[in-house]
């Protein structure tokens, strides 16, 4: 078992691929938010609409390093490297639960 990322080519393209696009359609979303007030779209819950669009787009981008560290697990344990596999799923319980214990205490 190598730690060796020249033994896992695909993993770095994988994973910038995913955060790339994840990031392109995070932005988009809060772009979209943030230009349908300016468009003239209005009414009595347009405020409320964008806002939940703005929100949707942060949340986004939030879940981006959930998802990164999803995939590396993944991969992890598709090429039987338990090691790296169990930290990445320790990892991502860590986030997981630091996530769910933050929206407890709001």
């Amino acid at each position: 078992m190598s730690t060796d990322l020249a033994r896992r080519p695909g993993l770095d393209e994988l994973l910038a691929k995913a955060l790339h696009r994840g990031t392109w359609l995070g932005s988009s979303v809060i772009a979209l938010g943030l230009a349908l007030p300016m468009t003239g779209w209005s009414g009595d819950s347009s405020a409320i609409i964008c806002t939940r669009i703005v929100t949707a787009g942060i949340a986004l981008l939030i879940v981006l390093p959930v998802l990164r560290v999803l995939l590396m697990s993944i991969v992890f344990v598709r090429e039987r490297d338990f090691r790296f596999s169990a930290i990445a799923m320790l990892v991502l319980a860590i986030m997981v639960l630091g996530s769910v214990l933050g929206v407890i205490s709001s």
